[in-house]
């Protein structure tokens, strides 16, 4: 099926709606990346964000569109963290009640962080082994409760917000742009990507990147039909989900470019790269677009590339285990 793409003027009006809260982030020019790889190779700093990822763009634009009625009646998302600090923070700003549904094995750094930006105005509900059993958990709530559901990604408001990201790159590369390497969860990040570069530089090559324990887009796009994977592997907790969003699912099939399988060892590698050589805090999904960078050595040389470093909300208590399975990778690929 066709899918039409958001009017981009939809796309700078919630640019103008969220310039109170969310930052224009940087877009650097990494040496160090540039150098190892013979290319122009930009990163889009969305760990600078206030809450350290991009999902307050999509969070709060979404919140902003509702009615004052529907406002009134409370909020409620799901989220394995990023997302939920996002609507923690909205609800904060925007003085609304609202409802977070984590799963139970969210990391302590997120969930501190989402009690953080939310204070009084926020309940934290731990349910659930992942974020498809605490989504669940959150539609049986509003429903019973008649409240509204914010959906940290199949939602067209929440799609023109995180395609406001994508706004800021076009005004800020003074030059044409080759590739664009993005992570994809439930595919709300790169649904932005495709609405904006689709019309405004056509000719830039987005890459969607997901973990290998989690191809949930992959698997969709070789079924030709939204598909729900049975098990996933949770590492890369930002990025983990067994079902991608309809509307992601339709602008992908139509439009993406190509899409990688990264090992979740490459990506632990990545993020001890950022951190060791850049000094960049990032979280497993927000090294993805940097270790995908490998697997497109050769097309890249010479050529204007752009990662998206999504998320940097990384628990200090992981980095053992981040070691461990870099180390675990190196060996395998030797």
């Amino acid at each position: 099926m066709s899918i039409q793409l958001i009017n981009i003027n939809e796309i700078k009006n919630a640019s103008d709606n969220l310039a109170d809260v969310v930052i224009k982030s940087p877009l650097e020019k990494n040496l160090n990346l540039s150098e190892k790889f013979n290319a122009n190779i930009y990163l889009k700093r969305e760990d600078l964000q206030k809450v350290r990822s991009f999902k307050i763009r999509g969070a709060l634009n979404k919140i902003l569109s509702l009615s004052k009625s529907d406002r009134n009646k409370g909020i409620v998302c799901a989220s394995a963290g990023n997302h939920a600090q996002g609507f923690a923070l909205s609800c904060k700003l925007l003085e609304i009640e609202g409802n977070i549904f984590m799963p139970i094995n969210a990391t302590k750094q997120k969930i501190r962080q989402v009690k953080k930006f939310g204070g009084n105005k926020i309940n934290i509900k731990l349910i659930g082994d992942d974020f498809s059993q605490a989504y669940e958990e959150a539609l049986s709530f509003c429903n019973a409760k008649n409240k509204i559901f914010i959906h940290p990604f199949n939602d067209q408001k929440v799609i023109e917000g995180q395609a406001t990201a994508f706004i800021e790159i076009i005004d800020q590369a003074q030059f044409d742009i080759d590739y664009i390497f993005i992570p994809i969860g439930g595919g709300g990040l790169v649904s932005g990507a495709i609405n904006v570069f689709k019309q405004l530089s056509p000719k830039t090559k987005i890459i969607g990147i997901e973990p290998l324990g989690a191809p949930s887009m992959q698997t969709s796009l070789n079924n030709k039909t939204n598909t729900t994977l049975e098990s996933i592997d949770r590492f890369v907790d930002g990025a983990a989900v067994k079902r991608v969003g309809e509307i992601s699912f339709n602008l992908c099939h139509n439009y993406l470019d190509d899409i990688l399988l990264i090992h979740e060892g490459e990506i632990c590698q990545s993020i001890m790269d950022l951190q060791n050589e850049n000094n960049i805090i990032a979280e497993p999904a927000g090294a993805m677009s940097t270790a995908a960078l490998n697997s497109y050595s050769k097309q890249i040389i010479d050529k204007n590339v752009v990662c998206i470093i999504c998320g940097g909300n990384n628990d200090n208590e992981r980095m053992p285990e981040i070691e461990k399975r870099a180390m675990i990778w190196q060996e395998s690929v030797k």
